[in-house]
């Protein structure tokens, strides 16, 4: 049967007009039975939906891209690892075998241990003035009420789910044009919590990559290593020199970016003195992370996060959300905000982020697009102002980047795009 397209357009147009209110929000719409994609055009019958994007073509596209890039990733990691993955109250992911503790007494760690919990890893974490203790949740209980146990066998303590983070921005996937050189080359020291990089790459070469994790393995990913290109030499350039610290906090593996992994990869980059870090990763509020982001930033290390993709209807994400931390939207090359690219309080800036060239595993490059890339730019300018970590660092980068950024006849701040556009 063939749809015809006028009346496809003037319900799809209806539906995505109503969505954003509630087709935009976030991982708190995942639930525990997986409940049907609120995205008006997921719900047409398949040839329906298709007749739709034909006949709206990017609009529907741009419209739709909050629900089909990260909440539809949420929601398919879900489904495909039940065993490994479940949601906390608010819908947001977490692991499922596992919760965490921060800093817990020896005392605690004894009820704990006899009540069946088991102790998996434990890491101090100097530089961050903490102890992470991983536990595996006994057979018997979620780990909601694996959370609720532990508080009430230590009212005192700390202890928090471990939340997976996502990429706030797509992996590359088309090709794209050749890389120009950049006309002065910049002596960077910037760190990259993401996936793995590929050091290889001809963006990347004539940089100095120090990598963290996957017990010493080189696991290139399609993200990272499009982010760290756009770190070290922006949009479709090669890097000119610089040390790149690049923590993997995915190792090849399809469930990663749990908050005990970003705050270890984090306690590295302190521990390396790495005075600027990008995370281009989102997801929920967490204790772990609140005090490792706070701690860092009272340190006078420099935090830079993408604000992620879930539409201007979405809640904050974090970490960029959280106090210090410099929070970082996308434009297009007009100036107008991506209409995926989260709005608040939490957005400092916003930069390019779309009909960019980032590098490709294996080589050549591809366009990209997200506040994932756009952060890496914000990034790269923040470490052009700092080659150490020290004390107030992170509000003279911002006044710093304020001062260069372009407002459009805007003198305040917006929620849009914060304090301005940083350009290239």
């Amino acid at each position: 049967m063939r749809f015809s397209s006028r009346p496809l357009l003037a319900l799809a147009c209806a539906a995505l007009l109503a969505a954003p209110a509630s087709a935009q929000q976030g991982l708190g719409q995942l639930g525990r039975g997986l409940p049907a994609a609120t995205d008006p055009l997921l719900q047409l019958p398949g040839q329906a939906a298709r007749g739709v994007r034909d006949a709206l073509g990017p609009v529907a596209d741009d419209l739709a891209r909050p629900v089909l890039d990260h909440v539809r990733e949420s929601r398919r990691l879900l489904r495909r690892h039940p065993r490994l993955l479940d949601v906390d109250a608010a819908g947001a992911l977490v692991m499922k075998q596992q919760v965490v503790a921060l800093s817990p007494s020896p005392e605690a760690l004894g009820r704990i241990a006899a009540a069946g919990f088991e102790i998996a890893e434990t890491r101090p974490l100097e530089e961050l003035g903490m102890e992470l203790v991983v536990l595996r949740i006994p057979p018997a209980l979620d780990p909601r009420a694996a959370l609720a146990r532990l508080r009430q066998l230590d009212p005192a303590g700390s202890y928090e789910f471990d939340h997976v983070y996502l990429r706030s921005g797509g992996a590359p996937a088309s090709a794209a044009t050749t890389p120009s050189t950049p006309a002065t080359a910049q002596a960077l020291r910037v760190g990259l919590v993401d996936g793995g990089v590929d050091a290889a790459h001809p963006a990347l070469a004539s940089a100095t990559t120090r990598a963290w994790g996957c017990d010493g393995r080189r696991v290139p990913d399609a993200h990272g290593t499009a982010v760290a290109s756009l770190l070290l030499g922006g949009s479709g350039a090669q890097a000119s020199g610089g040390s790149l610290y690049a923590a993997d906090i995915w190792c090849g593996q399809p469930v990663g970016g749990a908050s005990s992994a970003l705050v270890q990869a984090l306690a590295w980059m302190a521990r390396e003195q790495v005075p600027v870090i990008n995370v281009s990763l989102v997801g929920p509020d967490n204790t772990l992370l609140r005090q490792a982001t706070q701690a860092l930033v009272q340190r006078g290390f420099v935090l830079v996060a993408a604000v992620g993709n879930d539409g201007p209807s979405a809640p904050p994400l974090y970490p960029a959300a959280y106090p210090g931390v410099i929070g970082v939207s996308a434009v297009d090359r007009r100036g107008r905000v991506l209409p995926e690219a989260g709005r608040g309080p939490q957005v400092d800036f916003a930069a390019l982020g779309s009909g960019l060239r980032a590098a490709r595993v294996g080589g050549g490059w591809a366009a990209v697009r997200g506040t994932s890339f756009a952060a890496p730019l914000v990034a790269h300018r923040a470490a052009l102002q700092v080659d150490a970590p020290r004390a107030g660092n992170g509000e003279r980068v911002l006044q710093a980047l304020a001062r260069s950024a372009h407002r459009g006849g805007e003198d305040a701040r917006d929620d849009s795009r914060g304090l301005g556009i940083i350009e290239d």
